[in-house]
């Protein structure tokens, strides 16, 4: 028998990339330099070299069982200390290669970490907007996944509506900064007041409240800004990582998940991740790909393009009347809809080739996203299609 639960999500596929899927049956129709795609988080800049070289490198000199062969569970001990003095180095932390576990990427990090400091019943609270994809994975724990109103002045938190929803069921906080759809980075004003309200909330249910800290988009961070570390104002902070942005590995599927190491239960939450992994069939990432992290834990991909895309996009859309909170970082942007109803709004976007993804998926109706992780010349180009389109309304 079919499991029901899987064929009813066949009619609730993701937006982002059923628009994309659009996107590249239209290329075949007019040429992908005329469909301004701006629907996918795909970075468009390469891998840096020293990555490349270190494959290379790897490849022709080390044991092929060793780099074709499993890793340990929890990630090989040599990269998972490597991680640690790294978020040492630059953070001021005192992580140990035991906080550290690897995995496939961002979202295997907050599989790992929901499965980790959740049971069935408990609530987790987010905060729109946030990446839609979120839901399948709370879901899925039999976590029951609870969403704070936006803050849209500023997209920062919105503490009003998080005091409104929180309760003793609460044990986790999502949050994403800097942050899918909105490009916004949470301020250090906003983190420490989180960490004493959470630490308050504690003392009152008389239970840990942790925080899930997902961020893929950490080293894209603008001119000016400033992305404060997220477990450096917390200690209860698992931060879920990924190397698919900063140095454009999403095919590589690596991450890590870090335990903060003064978080409760952080003598254990690792080797916990082990266990889970057996019944998630994670079974731990790439050797080889492993090996060659050591390479770029430092250092990222050019970024710039994404900020100077963001500086075109943020002038022009803004001039042709287009409300919208600059972005500190990643590379999206989230403006308000010319109409209220921004999936109409978005399919008349589509008349002129421009995809864009609607809010709503994101819970922050009247907005869109864009994902402007696209050649500069092609940005440029894309602003006499918006400009058609603004003449509509």
């Amino acid at each position: 028998m079919l499991a029901k639960e899987y064929v009813d999500m066949l009619s609730q596929k993701s937006v982002i990339r059923e628009i994309s899927a659009y996107g590249t049956e239209r290329a075949k129709e007019i040429g992908y330099e005329n469909v301004f795609d701006y629907s996918l988080g795909n970075p468009s800049v390469p891998v840096p070299e020293e990555f490349k070289n270190k494959i290379i490198e790897i490849l022709q000199t080390q044991d092929p069982m060793t780099v074709h062969g499993y890793s340990p569970s929890l990630g090989i001990s040599s990269v998972r200390q490597a991680v640690a003095d790294s978020l040492n180095r630059r953070f001021h932390m005192n992580y140990k290669m035991e906080h550290i576990f690897m995995t496939s990427a961002a979202a295997s990090a907050i599989a790992h970490a929901l499965r980790a400091v959740t049971i069935p019943g408990d609530e987790l609270l987010v905060f729109a907007p946030y990446f839609s994809e979120y839901v399948p994975y709370v879901n899925k724990t039999g976590t029951r996944l609870r969403v704070v109103p936006a803050d849209t002045q500023g997209f920062q938190i919105n503490f009003q509506a998080l005091d409104d929803m929180m309760n003793e069921k609460v044990t986790a906080v999502l949050v994403n900064t800097p942050n899918n759809p909105s490009g916004c980075v949470y301020s250090e004003e906003t983190l420490q007041k989180l960490s004493d309200y959470l630490k308050d909330k504690e003392q009152k249910y008389s239970h840990p409240i942790y925080l899930i800290s997902d961020e893929p988009y950490r080293e894209i961070v603008f001119a000016g800004v400033k992305a404060p570390y997220v477990a450096k104002y917390y200690k209860n902070t698992l931060t879920c990582y990924s190397f698919s942005k900063s140095v454009s590995l999403p095919g590589e599927r690596i991450g890590y998940l870090a335990v903060a190491p003064e978080c409760e239960g952080a003598d254990i939450l690792v080797d916990m991740c082990g266990q889970i992994s057996r019944g998630i069939g994670h079974n731990c990432p790439s050797s080889l790909i492993q090996l060659a992290l050591p390479s770029v834990l430092d250092i990222t991909s050019d970024l710039s393009v994404y900020e100077a895309n963001k500086n075109i996009l943020y002038k022009e859309l803004t001039n042709m009347g287009f409300e919208c909170v600059e972005p500190g970082g990643t590379f999206y942007m989230f403006p308000k809809s010319l109409e209220k109803d921004a999936k109409a709004f978005c399919n008349k976007a589509l008349k002129y080739d421009l995809l864009l993804v609607p809010g709503d998926g994101f819970e922050c109706c009247g907005h869109f996203r864009m994902a402007y992780c696209i050649p500069t010349e092609k940005v440029e180009r894309s602003l006499e299609a918006f400009e058609k389109l603004v003449k509509e309304y």
